[in-house]
């Protein structure tokens, strides 16, 4: 059953605060094998000039997807989770995500299209800081498939 239309432009409430820490900073960059320095050692980071150790581009998407998670789970949208898989992610950058931030998240539903039967969601998640500032803006695809015909 297709996605309804109407979803399109629906924001959902910002998340609470997240507090990005340096050990959160450290096993991600650990996890995905990255050793740049700016990611575990403050004295690095601040000789980049930023005040404390900075995460890596990708860290963000663990908190912008739990954030989607509000389009995922709303039971008006029809979703069929167990048959979603990523289609895409991209990120738009207004600085790093520094250890010490306190970020929330307003995600909002961007399209909502059909493709040979399949529902894709595209989704916005938009950053911001404690004091409001823009961090990073997350694009998020997402395919439903297909129920397969018997």
């Amino acid at each position: 059953m297709a996605l309804d239309q109407s979803f399109v432009g629906r924001t959902y409430p910002p998340t609470p605060p997240y507090e990005v820490g340096r050990e959160k900073i450290r096993e991600f960059a650990e996890a995905i094998g990255d050793a740049n320095p700016a990611y575990t050692d403050q004295e690095a980071a601040k000789a980049l000039g930023h005040p404390d150790v900075v995460a890596p581009p990708t860290f963000v998407f663990s908190i912008t997807f739990k954030a989607a998670g509000q389009v995922i789970e709303d039971p008006q949208l029809g979703l069929d989770y167990s048959r979603v898989v990523h289609g895409d992610q991209k990120f738009a950058y207004t600085r790093p995500v520094r250890a010490g931030d306190r970020l929330s998240v307003t995600t909002t539903i961007e399209a909502v299209k059909s493709l040979a039967g399949n529902d894709i969601l595209d989704i916005r998640g938009e950053v911001h800081d404690e004091a409001g500032e823009h961090v990073v803006t997350a694009w998020t695809k997402i395919v439903s498939r297909a129920p397969e015909e018997a």
